[in-house]
């Protein structure tokens, strides 16, 4: 990525607001290669160099480029968050983007040789495929494993359900048993003072005098 063209004109307007004169409240600090530009400003004026006085950072898009395509990069990131206190420079983004543009160019290489070799899942007969001799065999070996193992389930299947038939028989004969035996549903054997009842009250006759 080149950075953007940059006319004299416009180049002198950079240098001369990169000026530091006393008088004036915002700086230019730098460019980057999108054509963004960089800013130092204070709110009052004063001595540049107090360290009493409050730097404050902004960027600037160029006027003719979307909010949505703006990109900020990772180094002008820093130095507007302060974690780095000297502004990088066009050689440092040039040598950043060269080293992003190798590390693509690394890894397409390593994807390009892993493809490359031979894989365990590839169909036998194909120019990456494992050998077919050695795939029959294992299908072989598999068929007869998977033989063996239906007839294992098979006859666990048929164990299954005679022990569940014997299981409904049993519970069937115990709740028979139980309905015989329950206590609760024979009749109450009691004394004789349990089916006792109180008269109704009869006055006595009155005496003569």
């Amino acid at each position: 990525m080149s950075s953007k063209q940059i006319s004299p004109l416009l180049r002198s307007w950079y240098k001369w607001k990169a000026l530091r004169l006393p008088w004036r409240k915002k700086f230019l600090i730098g460019l980057d290669l999108q054509g963004n530009t960089y800013w130092e400003f204070r709110d009052v004026r004063g001595d540049p160099s107090d360290p009493a006085v409050r730097w404050r950072r902004i960027v600037e898009y160029p006027r003719n480029t979307h909010f949505g395509d703006v990109k900020v990069p990772p180094q002008w990131h820093q130095w507007l968050r302060y974690i780095r206190v000297k502004p990088p420079s066009i050689q440092e983004q040039h040598a950043e983007i060269r080293r992003q543009q190798q590390i693509k160019y690394l890894a397409a290489e390593a994807d390009a040789r892993w493809e490359a070799k031979p894989r365990y899942v590839d169909a036998p007969g194909q120019v990456m495929g494992q050998p077919v001799a050695a795939l029959e065999s294992k299908a072989a070996r598999g068929g007869s494993s998977t033989q063996e193992t239906q007839s294992g389930e098979g006859s666990t299947q048929k164990d299954t359900i005679a022990s569940g038939l014997e299981q409904e028989q049993g519970q069937q004969r115990v709740q028979k048993d139980s309905a015989k035996d329950d206590p609760w549903k024979q009749p109450r054997r009691g004394g004789p003072s349990e089916a006792w009842q109180p008269n109704a009250w009869t006055p006595p006759p009155a005496s003569k005098r």
